[in-house]
């Protein structure tokens, strides 16, 4: 049986049989364009046997439209009257479907892959705008099982995940977002085609992420990348070999670590791709390694 979205008229009735209203605290603003949903489910290429991880699901809008795809979805709310609402949504609008979907009553920022019952694939989900960027990072992070990313967030943090080295809103989300894998932009979200409406506008964003990773993923290695990122961003005008002399342990050492991993000691933070921050932790753990040399009858390390 066809899938019936939600729209605004049945969004607002829906928000008033459970005396529901939006909080600013959680970043609520509702999708109520059918147009609007099916686009990012398109975009996503999500398809029936991926399992999906969403992320706000609120009054159901989006969640619909996955079901329709034919996708098995969790839904990761932290509104209690939300998260139990849902279930009576789905039901009501799409009726044999409700067995394709779970709903967490949580905080995303603490979820944990062993909270799921099985590994998402796919990431879909109209981001709070206050978490956005943390969300994203932490469930790339934590789910290495999800290949593909199709998230609504505002404009500009939009502009700042898919910015390029040197342009002046590639920053440290950029840098970041592209240790698990290749992004792009899908283009602009009307504010209209939410309730309440917000002041600013909403922009596609999808990832893809590295089918094998150029880099090591474990966790140790990540942090120190990210580390290096935060540094770097941490007072843009300066020079690298400035910027790293602290962590370095002098700009002269800084200077020889930028050289050892082809970075010019020159170059500003903002002009640095993730691939050249994962060089110079790469090459800089070589230059800290001891060198064994062997004599005679003895092994000296210097």
């Amino acid at each position: 049986m066809t899938i019936r979205l939600l729209g605004r008229t049945e969004i607002r009735q829906l928000a008033k049989a459970i005396d529901f209203r939006p909080r600013k605290s959680f970043g609520q603003n509702f999708v109520h364009d059918a147009n609007t949903v099916r686009r990012i489910v398109s975009a996503s290429g999500v398809h029936k046997h991926d399992h999906v991880l969403e992320v706000g699901p609120g009054l159901g809008s989006l969640t619909l439209a996955l079901l329709d795809r034919g996708a098995r979805v969790t839904a990761v709310e932290i509104d209690p009257v939300l998260a139990r609402q849902l279930p009576t949504t789905i039901a009501e609008h799409s009726h044999s479907e409700i067995n394709r979907l779970t709903v967490l009553n949580r905080d995303i920022l603490g979820l944990r892959r062993e909270e799921l019952d099985e590994e998402p694939t796919a990431l879909v989900a109209n981001l709070p705008y206050n978490i956005a960027v943390p969300a994203l990072l932490h469930l790339m992070a934590e789910f290495p099982s999800i290949r593909t990313v199709m998230v609504m967030v505002q404009a500009e943090v939009a502009e700042r995940l898919a910015a390029e080295p040197g342009g002046k809103d590639y920053g440290v989300p950029s840098a970041k977002v592209r240790f698990f894998g290749k992004v792009r932009r899908h283009g602009m979200v009307s504010p209209t085609v939410f309730w309440p409406i917000p002041r600013v506008y909403s922009g596609l964003v999808g990832i893809e992420r590295y089918e094998t990773s150029p880099w090591p993923t474990d966790e140790s290695f990540r942090e120190q990348v990210f580390e290096l990122i935060d540094i770097g961003f941490a007072q843009r005008r300066k020079t690298a070999r400035n910027a790293f002399a602290e962590w370095a342990g002098s700009g002269n050492e800084s200077a020889r670590r930028l050289l050892a991993a082809s970075i010019d000691p020159s170059r500003r933070g903002e002009t640095l791709s993730i691939a050249d921050f994962v060089r110079l932790l790469q090459r800089s753990e070589e230059v800290d390694k001891p060198v064994v040399r062997e004599t005679k009858g003895s092994i000296s390390v210097r």
